[in-house]
């Protein structure tokens, strides 16, 4: 049994004030691999005491040597990537080969994609040549409460401790309580990486405790949330009271628009994106609108995809997919096959249950509806679980109207071989990123949504400027020489 009781703060690892155990479950077996400590309200103080009070010596820091510290935080990875690649693995139920290909890498992906971005970074420039004498400045907002999800860890840390640091905040992170595992041997990189004491905190604990005294905390300036919508709304009240800039990166219900002319992958493809980390991935394709006349083709394509995926444990290799996260997500889930079952969806893969030949486990049946009818639950609503609902439509503005139709914005996807439509299709789809014919986005790109999926930009420029503040400035000296 793994057993990390501390708490992160101001350089050191240190006991909760007050000892509040929490087992994390393997979900593969639904057996307790690790004992954690939930903070409290106290604990979240003294975390964002030590923040405060390192924030400006670290504001006034160079950026070049802000670039070299975080940059050693790579370093640290590469020594130690295959234990955080376990960790992720045991504590959230990806396949071991994924968590050594696809999850712990985010952490190097994004860090080498921000050092790019933010050598690009102009910190004092012109305002335009018709005005030769301001500048606009731009300043780190202060100390950011950081609260991080289970289904993607070390991408959600990557995507926002990164960036803060290199801005110039000073930092308090609050790792889900399903996956933190893999944010203290990140807490253990920044330590060895040379992050200076109170630049960096972590303090582990539930939404209801730590996640809510950072969202109120009158010495946070800034909160970026990644994880449900309803607990995005949440925060975002709480943070109202102290006028706090808040970025949230929440839900969504993926259409992905298939055509006629649809490449020959184009439907595996998008089973299997839709299945891939069991179904747990806010971008996940959700929706597949299919066009009308090979609408029958396609429906049987995905059912014999989808029932050609195995279903594993996590510390087995091989391309299967895992468990979801925990009872409540299974269930959940459950619930939701069911009611598509109720509302009259065809079900043609997987179904209710455990995959034959489990009896423990979160393991989830992929499971594939078709005939689905806009407005029924499994199409409205985020399930986040290896479930895929297909719908028919007759043409282009059909098509753009169902997936429109929705609260979520996150992600659309598109494939076509006619690229006039491909382009107006990105245009017309109401989402902050649209992706066409298995293309990922580039290398900064930024990642995030509209309306109900929240309105970060994650990534790239965009996500170290979420941690700034521009300042203008008239009456520069533009004739002095830059010191």
């Amino acid at each position: 049994m793994i057993e990390k009781r501390d708490f992160y703060i101001d350089g050191a690892w240190v006991a909760p004030l007050a000892q509040h155990d929490h087992p994390v479950i393997d979900p593969s077996t639904e057996d307790p691999c690790a004992i954690i400590s939930l903070g409290a309200v106290a604990d979240a103080d003294r975390a964002v005491a030590a923040a405060k009070a390192a924030f400006p010596a670290w504001a006034a820091t160079p950026p070049s040597e802000r670039r070299a510290i975080v940059a050693r935080i790579l370093d640290q990875y590469q020594r130690r990537q295959d234990e955080l690649a376990a960790a992720i693995s045991l504590e959230m139920g990806a396949p071991i080969d994924m968590a050594r290909n696809s999850q712990a890498p985010c952490l190097p992906w994004h860090l080498t994609n921000f050092l790019t971005a933010f050598d690009e970074i102009e910190w004092v420039r012109p305002l335009g040549p018709h005005a030769p004498n301001d500048r606009i400045a731009l300043e780190p907002i202060g100390v950011v409460g950081l609260i991080t999800p289970w289904n993607w860890p070390m991408n959600q840390i990557a995507l926002k401790v990164v960036p803060a640091l290199l801005a110039g905040c000073t930092c308090v992170l609050k790792p889900s309580e399903e996956s933190p595992l893999n944010a203290m041997i990140f807490a253990e990189f920044c330590h060895d990486a040379g992050v200076p004491p109170g630049v960096f905190n972590l303090v582990n604990g539930d939404g209801a405790g730590v996640g809510a005294r950072l969202s109120e905390h009158p010495d946070v300036e800034m909160i970026s949330f990644t994880g449900s919508t309803r607990a995005g709304r949440a925060i975002s009240k709480a943070a109202a009271e102290t006028l706090k800039r808040v970025t949230l990166e929440l839900g969504g219900k993926g259409a992905n628009l298939i055509f006629a002319d649809a490449d020959d992958k184009a439907v595996k493809r998008g089973v299997l994106h839709m299945m891939n980390n069991s179904g747990q991935s806010c971008n996940a394709p959700s929706r597949m609108l299919v066009e009308r006349r090979i609408y029958d083709r396609v429906v049987e394509e995905a059912a014999e995809v989808a029932r050609a995926i195995k279903v594993g444990a996590a510390s087995e290799h091989g391309g299967h997919i895992g468990p979801v996260v925990n009872k409540r997500q299974w269930e959940q889930i459950q619930s939701y096959i069911q009611k598509g079952i109720d509302e009259g969806a065809r079900l043609v893969a997987g179904g209710l249950g455990l995959p034959e030949g489990m009896n423990k486990g979160y393991y989830v049946r992929p499971t594939v509806f078709a005939d689905v009818r806009p407005g029924m639950a499994i199409e409205r609503e985020e399930i986040f679980g290896p479930v895929l609902s297909i719908i028919p439509f007759d043409d282009e503005a059909e098509a753009v109207k169902i997936a429109n139709d929705t609260p979520y914005g996150l992600t659309n996807y598109v494939q076509s071989q006619d690229g006039a439509r491909r382009n107006r299709l990105a245009l017309s789809l109401k989402s902050g990123m649209v992706e066409m014919n298995g293309k990922s986005r580039g290398a900064g790109s930024p990642f995030g949504g509209v309306k109900a999926s929240g309105r970060a930009r994650e990534g790239g420029t965009w996500g170290i400027e979420e941690f700034l503040e521009a300042k203008a400035i008239s009456g520069w000296a533009s004739d002095i020489a830059a010191e």
